[in-house]
């Protein structure tokens, strides 16, 4: 799954445990982090791409806070395994 992509939707969101959200968020954070750095040195291309990594952190924070509050829930095994 590409991080910053259409293939990153709450849907699918859901179905990831714990675990993989958060190391979706970490890769988001670096990807973030490294097209802020080559927007600042002028090799960036692509300036929308910073905006729709942006928007999959928010989405990713928002399915983890969903699981916190008791609002959304992480995957059973039973799910797993569909």
């Amino acid at each position: 799954m590409a991080v910053g992509s259409k293939d990153l939707i709450s849907k699918e969101l859901r179905g990831f445990d714990d675990e993989r959200l958060v190391d979706e968020l970490r890769k988001a954070k670096e990807e973030l982090f490294n097209l802020r750095f080559q927007s600042a040195t002028g090799q960036l291309d692509n300036h929308g791409r910073l905006r729709a990594v942006r928007k999959d952190i928010a989405r990713i924070y928002t399915e983890m806070r969903e699981r916190e509050l008791g609002i959304g829930s992480a995957p059973t095994e039973s799910e797993d395994t569909k």
